[in-house]
């Protein structure tokens, strides 16, 4: 017996029989053997990759006489066997010919009658190999040139373009870019990064007819590729990835590595490399090539010191922009006209005020602004964004020093000249709309005065900062709420941010003994006479900073801390161990604070410790290294001490940041903290910890030690009670407490999210049972429809929920006959997702209704839970204007259930099953697109994604079902849809996980390329979302 040893080591390779032999002759004492399900979405793939690799193997041993005979037979007889057993394949046509030949080329004919001539490239098109400039092999910028004449487009992305790179394919490129005659064939992304690209190479590829994009974004994080694609309509491109930029010794001589890619061997690299190009094409961080703009932007680069440029083009949101305005909209939508916007320094903040200004004068009748900051200069910029934004060169007026306003109707002050002016002749009401920049100063009483005395009809506070060191609040002039605020990761992402890489370490600690009280966690004073009790914790934090940070003595570093005693102990250790330190804290005197800030900033010491969070007046970006000392569980306090350090610095690659962690109690929350950073559900971020976190943005590094991990992913697992019995058991306390036993304060209380309350199956009403709370009677169903309550926590759309909650106040089901035929639709919509698993086939609407109405609490329970999913809409929606009874809204959320009865499929309350994903609905002449972008469920996977993708906001490609060619009527529909009268509607999900898809609203045919399948790209009617875009997008520039 193998004992299988030899054997060890990782797999995925299909389970055949003298595999399967192999394995059952394994000793299992000394191996464990693991075999998983093959996906359904990766299956094709797989299985065809065995499938060629056997037949590979079995024609191998046949002679070179009879290789190809009986090749050929051997693949009819597979093919008619396919066709057979998949019929809708449609595969029959795809028998080898008896002449066993293939197609080598389809030329024209040249005028004089010869048939013209087509380079072929020196590697065979079906082949992928690397390429490394070795002897013997032909130089990579001689494989380059030869696949130049056969490409009908090319696409180029190159960090650095030289002359010199240039010059061996200038006749093979013009020659390309006249085939291609009025057709943009050529495109070029490029940067400045490190100022190498010449000015001269740019302008000779503009000369050829290729069309340029360049990047000004010299930071280190920026595009550092280099990449060839050769398209052909044949379906055989090509492409080079490698490390060889346009430059004469990369391309002849270097020791460079560059992998050839065959689109037909590797189709998945291709459709990838496609995407992400698009992606980088339509993004807002490469603009048009200008020759005026490349001098003056590459001579800036050179130039220290900050400098300010406002230019039309700045003022094009980007996706994360566009998404923070969104959330402002929809906080004015549900009420709230005093809002805030919280977004890290350099983010575009004005920018964003001024656009949503120029959108709310499109609304108000009235639209006089008063703009308030604490600083002429910043009024000066503001004022110029705003003229800018509204393409208005004479808007607004000053109020600052000496300049005063002539018509007080667009003002931006200063807020000292205001208070010095006073504000008994300013009418509350006089200002429609009122920004305050830096709104993190509003505790003061200057801004207080202000604050207190206007009435607007839209307040937009602006900061980076809300927190305040001094423990005042700003929120209370925000109902208690931030409306809008950028993610960490969007800022991050759009490199705003520094990246970071962050250790978990275990310190030895057990904070366990430690009082807690809820709301406030641990007791202060015991916490701090922990971490001062011994020298030896001090030293582990200093023995990990020497091991984590690359020089401890030139580092600018930030500690926070749990107390004064904690600060002041760890500088002493600090100084000790050689490193210079200092403490600050609230009352340390502001002149002090200042200089030990600045002694930071100058490097004269090395780390600052405080218990506070540093924010108000201090700003040193230079901070390259932060220690979090005390346990933070509160996820807003855990990215304001991170913040500390991720300010854009000059010479800053990343910040440090060393996290000591110790072993806790039950009721402190690392999922909290976590969820900040990663997003998610407590089950993704669980599956994060333990995969070593694999998706965290460029640049960004994540660490737990062994025994971190365990502690992190054990409090995961107990923090918030994850059994039905401990849930209920919450539910008892709260109410022993005195609260209400109702859904919203339960989760407030407890922080569970409603797919906690309706996991395994239970319900709200499943709760208020177990805790002997009266119910309403029963209905014949009611096990099934409480169950059903899970599968309709998805709804997000206003119209929706206002109506359901309409009809579900009455205790009677609605009268259909006095309902529009929009109305009977959303109707339907709930009935057939409620009541999917107990209706009989033919049971009409009507009857359905009657059903769902026979459980009261079931009723009861549906609109305690939609009057919750109304508070928490978070897109604005727009109808489908084009189809006036389509119950849907762009940008919500529908399952497969909803979008049928939606559409009007079928005329009984039932839905019929609908799994794939197309469906043409005749009587709104509209094809119904629902497609999944992550086909594998989470598990990366090329071969499944960059098929369906969002391009930009405002383009979406689509791969049509396998066996869809443009002739077939269903192709020939898609590409003439507009002259035929008849509509696409783009449904997208992100995983197969999720239940509802997005709507993405009707959209409009632009191209396609190849067939069987065609991959389609469509133009939306309405721009996506910034956060649907940067979830949906295959690479955000």
């Amino acid at each position: 017996m193998d004992s299988g040893k030899s054997k060890v080591g990782l797999y995925e390779s299909i389970l055949t029989d003298s595999l399967n032999y192999e394995l059952e002759a394994m000793d299992v004492d000394e191996v464990k053997v693991n075999t998983k399900k093959l996906h359904p979405a990766e299956a094709s793939d797989r299985l065809a990759l065995h499938l060629g690799k056997v037949l590979e193997r079995a024609l191998s041993a046949v002679n070179d006489q009879d290789r190809v005979d009986i090749g050929m037979r051997l693949v009819r007889e597979l093919v008619s066997s396919i066709g057979s057993t998949v019929t809708k394949a449609d595969v029959l046509g795809d028998q080898p010919v008896e002449s066993s030949e293939f197609l080598s080329s389809i030329l024209p004919f040249n005028p004089d009658g010869s048939v013209a001539k087509m380079e072929r490239p020196l590697t065979p098109l079906l082949d992928t190999t690397l390429l490394t400039n070795a002897p013997g092999e032909p130089r990579v910028g001689a494989q380059i040139a030869t696949e130049i004449a056969s490409a009908d487009r090319i696409d180029i992305v190159m960090a650095f373009i030289f002359r010199s790179g240039i010059r061996p394919f200038i006749d093979a490129l013009k020659k390309h870019c006249d085939r291609a005659e009025r057709r943009i064939s050529l495109r070029v992304l490029t940067t400045t990064y490190t100022g190498s690209t010449e000015l001269e190479a740019l302008d000779l590829l503009q000369e050829l007819g290729a069309e340029i994009k360049v990047s000004y974004d010299t930071t280190a994080a920026r595009l550092h590729a280099k990449a060839w694609h050769f398209h052909r309509s044949s379906g055989a491109s090509t492409a080079y990835i490698g490390s060889s930029n346009l430059s004469h010794s990369a391309q002849v001589s270097g020791m460079e590595w560059n992998v050839r890619v065959s689109g037909l061997r590797n189709p998945d690299v291709l459709r990838k490399m496609n995407s992400v190009f698009d992606a980088y094409w339509t993004g807002g961080d490469f603009r048009a090539y200008d020759r005026d703009e490349f001098i003056k932007e590459t001579e800036r680069t050179q130039v220290s010191g900050p400098s300010v440029i406002l230019s039309p083009i700045e003022l094009r949101l980007e996706p994360f922009q566009e998404r923070l305005l969104e959330q402002v909209i929809v906080a004015r939508r549900q009420g709230h006209h005093r809002n805030l916007l919280v977004a890290a320094t350099g983010t575009g903040k004005t920018v964003m005020a001024a656009i949503d200004y120029s959108r709310l004068r499109e609304t108000l009748p009235q639209c006089r602004l008063l703009f308030v900051a604490h600083r002429e200069e910043i009024l000066d910029q503001s004022l110029a964004t705003f003229r800018y934004a509204l393409r208005e060169p004479t808007f607004g007026e000053k109020w600052v020093g000496r300049h005063r306003p002539s018509n007080f109707e667009y003002v931006f002050a200063s807020i000292q000249s205001l208070n010095s002016a006073g504000f008994s002749n300013l009418a509350a009401d006089h200002f429609d709309v009122v920004i305050v920049d830096e709104f993190h100063h509003a505790a003061a009483p200057s801004y207080k005065n202000l604050l207190s005395h206007v009435k607007p009809v839209e307040l937009l506070g602006l900061t980076a900062t809300p927190e305040r060191t001094d423990g005042l609040s700003i929120l209370e002039w925000f109902d208690g709420r931030i409306a809008a605020e950028l993610r960490l990761w969007d800022a991050i992402d759009q490199h705003r941010l520094t990246p970071f890489s962050y250790y978990g370490i275990h310190d030895g600690l057990d904070l366990r003994a430690i009082p807690w009280r809820r709301g406030a966690g641990y007791d202060i004073n015991e916490l701090s006479n922990l971490y001062t009790s011994s020298d030896a914790w001090a030293r582990l934090v200093i023995q990990e900073v020497t091991k984590r940070v690359d020089d401890p003595f030139i580092m600018k570093a930030l500690g926070f801390c749990v107390s004064i005693k904690h600060a002041q102990f760890m500088a002493h250790q600090f100084i000790k161990a050689g490193i210079s330190a200092a403490a600050v804290w609230g009352d340390t005197p502001d002149t002090e604070r200042r200089d030990a800030l600045r002694m930071l900033a100058d490097g004269k010491i090395q780390i600052l410790f405080s218990v506070d969070l540093f924010n108000e007046g201090v700003d040193v970006p230079s901070v390259d290294t932060l220690l979090l000392l005390r346990p933070t569980e509160s996820a807003t306090l855990f990215l304001q001490q991170l913040g500390r350090g991720l300010r854009k610095s000059r010479d800053k690659l990343q910040c440090t940041v060393l996290d000591f962690v110790g072993t806790h109690r039950r009721e402190f929350r690392f999922d909290k903290r976590l969820s900040a950073l990663l997003g998610g559900s407590r089950k993704y971020i669980q599956s994060q910890v333990e995969n070593a976190f694999p998706y965290l943005p460029a640049g960004c590094h994540m660490e737990l030690d062994t025994v971190a991990s365990q502690t992190i992913l054990e409090s995961l697992k107990s923090a918030l009670p994850c059994r039905w019995n401990d849930k209920v058991q919450e539910l008892r306390s709260l109410i022993a407490a005195g609260a209400e036993p109702r859904l919203e304060t339960y989760l407030d209380e407890t922080g569970l999210e409603l797919t906690d309350v309706y996991a395994s199956n239970k319900s709200w009403s499943d709760f208020l049972e177990a805790v002997n709370i009266d119910v309403m009677a029963l209905g014949p169903n009611e096990p099934v429809l409480r169950r059903a309550i899970g599968r309709v926590l998805h709804i997000d759309d206003e119209e929706r929920l206002d109506f359901y909650l309409r009809v579900l106040n009455s205790s009677e089901p609605p009268n259909l006959d006095v309902l529009t035929v929009r109305e009977q639709r959303m109707i339907r919509m709930l009935v057939a997702a409620m009541c999917d698993q107990i209706l009989e086939k033919n049971m009409s609407l009507t009857q359905g209704c009657e059903l769902l109405w026979k459980h009261p609490q079931v009723i009861a329970e549906l609109n305690e839970l939609f009057t919750l999913l109304r508070q928490q809409i978070d897109h604005v929606h727009q109808p489908v204007i084009s189809h006036s009874n389509l119950p849907l809204q762009i940008h919500g959320k529908y399952t497969r259930i909803e979008i049928l009865a939606a559409f009007g499929v079928g005329d009984t309350a039932k839905t019929r099953p609908w799994r794939e994903g197309v469906l043409w609905v005749d009587d709104e002449k509209s094809d119904v697109c629902a497609f999944t972008l992550d086909k594998s469920e989470g598990n990366f996977s090329p071969t499944t994604r960059y098929r369906d993708y969002a391009i930009s906001r405002e383009l979406i490609h689509w791969e049509t079902q396998s066996s869809t060619t443009v002739i077939s009527p269903t192709g020939n529909r898609y590409c003439n849809h507009v002259k035929a009268g008849s509509s696409i509607m783009l449904f997208a999900r992100e995983n197969t996980g999720e239940r509802a898809f997005w709507f993405l609203g009707p959209a409009t045919y632009v191209s396609h390329e190849s067939e069987r399948p065609m991959g389609i790209t469509w133009r939306l009617d309405a721009l996506l979302p910034g956060d649907l875009y940067t979830t949906f997008a295959a690479a955000v520039a």
